[in-house]
């Protein structure tokens, strides 16, 4: 989950490094640091805490030179503080590495390296790369093939060697890497959104490469050490999308650039706006007939997506559906057929526990589709059938237009399959008809932020919340809780509103709040119903629903309003009221909005 970049070409490299991490803080903020080759030696600087401590120190340093390597750290080995930081040396400093995973064999490479005298100045498990590829002998480049063979556990990596002024090798099995192509520059990186200021063309490293990158250009070596050619990637991002663009926060700009993703992503999946067809993405109707279940498999708020997905699937498609932990997915020897769609749900396209059970499952026969928000990534190469949301880069670490357009694309996937098994067409029709309009339904619903921020104001002193949905709404309970959590640290639960009964209504008194899901539509009377249990408990209740209930507005203490929609269209409406609220709450705790604590943007190492 650790931000990682290279540089090399012209320019001083310290800038462009510090820049490039900028954009890659979003997944790790432990601590930072910078290597960089100043011709008779590797200067590295490092800082525990976030990246403005790094470069401060960076740019006091004055340090200069070509070649430099960048990390942002999410710490798993190690305490977070500054001789666990990235880059590690060897003792001479003649190799400098930074590295993204977990290398599970590293004790026992560390006790073979400390009987032949290596002493260690780090407790990570990353520093055992850096004596490794110094001792390997040959170049950079043989030294990161010969040490790859001996890693085992999940790593992307990336050198440079005081011996080789002008190269950057890089390798990977598991978390990601990307090289970014310059014009007589270039970049290696963990995730696109650090190339993307200076390059859309980028290279996506398959696991076992290894990437030899000059300014003049990249080669790469295939898991057998063989020449291999690797696809370039045009990225469909604009450098803009990776500023704040005068928003306070990354995620209050995502948020508002909502109705633009949702537009953009239905029209990338219905470029014929009357016709619910996915053909041009290789699901055309033969194909979707010949499966006979999907099973939909992600992790987060991705997870939450495919809730809702299941929704679709069995009430519009009428496809039995299964939702399914990626990380326990391939743990319980799942049943898989070739009539089986599994659909991989994941915004980096690279979250370990959907790609292991995207692996599994294709091995075992089934047909791989993924709803995926990056070009090239692992999920879009494993997968035959894309999906692609159109969201842009998503720097906050809470999700928000990922989420809303994932929801976008599940339900097309729902209604291309609705029409080829030849259910109503004029129902199917209308849906869509409906859907093309669902950017002004959003806008409207961010028009209503004042009144969630004075929801907020009452929220903040909270130390639990509960929120309550039903059908389609109860995984938006789920969501919002998880917004909440994830951004305020404030502890809240997302529960079916008919299960309340079971358990959790125990806990309301008059100082636990209840955040209510409660449109017009076919369940609103039994919603109201559990809101009027709510309420003789003495819980305050906030509505997100329909303003025009006048019993509504006697039992809640506000109603921020919902559009009437189609019960499909609600749970799209509907995330941006949660995702307003869980950031005004958090703001008013003063809480860092897109770093959260502990967290990291995408989880790439289990």
């Amino acid at each position: 989950m650790c931000g990682i970049v290279g540089y090399v070409g012209p320019r001083e490299g310290v800038p462009v490094v510090l820049e490039a991490l900028r954009h890659l803080e979003y997944r790790g903020y432990d601590s930072a640091g910078v290597a960089v080759h100043c011709g008779d030696r590797l200067a590295v600087l490092r800082a525990a805490g976030k990246l403005s401590n790094l470069t401060e120190k960076a740019y006091a340093a004055g340090l200069r030179g070509h070649l430099a390597l960048g990390h942002t750290r999410w710490a798993t080995h190690g305490a977070p503080i500054e001789r666990n930081a990235h880059p590690h040396t060897d003792e001479a400093g003649r190799v400098a590495v930074v590295h993204n995973g977990i290398i599970e064999n590293f004790r026992e490479l560390k006790r073979e390296l400390e009987r032949l005298g290596v002493r260690f100045s780090s407790d990570t498990d990353s520093e055992v790369i850096a004596h490794l590829l110094a001792r390997a002998g040959g170049d950079l480049a043989a030294a990161a093939v010969a040490v790859r063979s001996r890693l085992r556990g999940q790593y992307a990596v990336a050198a440079i060697a005081l011996g080789d002024p002008g190269t950057v090798v890089a390798f990977r099995n598991g978390p990601p890497l990307v090289v970014g192509l310059g014009e007589g520059e270039n970049l290696v990186a963990s995730d696109p959104a650090a190339v993307i200021a200076m390059t859309r063309r980028c290279i996506h490293l398959e696991d076992g490469d290894v990437a030899i990158v000059r300014a003049d250009g990249a080669a790469f070596l295939d898991a057998s050490g063989s020449p291999v050619e690797r696809a370039v990637v045009t990225l469909d991002w604009e450098p803009g999308e990776v500023e704040r663009g005068g928003f306070r926060h990354f995620m209050l700009k995502e948020i508002h650039e909502q109705p633009g993703a949702v537009s953009e992503t239905l029209h990338a999946l219905f470029p014929d706006a009357g016709a619910p067809s996915l053909a041009h993405l290789g699901l055309d109707a033969a194909t979707l007939r010949r499966f006979t279940a999907v099973r939909l498999v992600a992790c987060g708020t991705s997870w939450h997506a495919a809730l809702v997905g299941k929704f679709y699937l069995e009430r519009l498609a009428r496809v039995a559906c299964e939702v399914e932990y990626a990380s326990e997915f391939r743990y319980r020897e799942p049943l898989l057929s070739a009539g089986t769609l599994v659909v991989g749900i994941t915004q980096s396209g690279e979250t370990a526990d959907t790609i292991a059970a995207m692996r599994l499952a294709g091995g075992a026969g089934a047909s791989l589709a993924t709803v995926c928000n990056v070009r090239g990534s692992l999920a879009e190469r494993l997968a035959a059938f894309r999906l692609g949301t159109h969201a842009g880069p998503e720097i906050g670490v809470a999700s928000t237009k990922a989420f809303t357009t994932q929801l976008v694309a599940l339900l097309a996937l729902a209604l291309a399959w609705r029409d080829a098994k030849g259910l109503p067409a004029s129902e199917t029709g209308a849906l869509l008809e409906r859907a093309w309009a669902l950017p002004y339904d959003i806008e409207g619903a961010l028009g209503h932020a004042d009144e969630l921020a004075a929801v907020a104001e009452e929220l903040r002193r909270a130390t639990d919340a509960l929120y309550l949905g039903r059908g389609a709404l109860y995984p938006l309970a789920l969501e919002g809780a998880l917004k909440l959590k994830e951004i305020s640290y404030l502890h809240a639960e997302g529960y079916p509103a008919g299960e309340m009964k079971h358990g959790p209504i125990a806990l309301l008194d008059e100082n636990f709040p209840v955040i209510a899901l409660c449109p017009a539509g076919e369940l609103a009377e039994k919603v109201r119903s559990n809101i009027e249990e709510v309420r003789a408990r003495n819980a305050p209740v906030y509505v997100i629903g329909d303003a025009s209930d006048a019993r509504l507005g006697e039992l809640a203490r506000a109603v921020i309003p919902l559009p009437a929609l189609p019960w499909p269209l609600q749970p799209i409406a509907a995330a941006v009221p949660l995702q307003l609220l869980a950031y005004e709450v958090a703001v008013r705790r003063g809480c860092d909005v897109d770093q959260p604590r502990n967290l990291a943007k995408s989880v790439t190492v289990e």
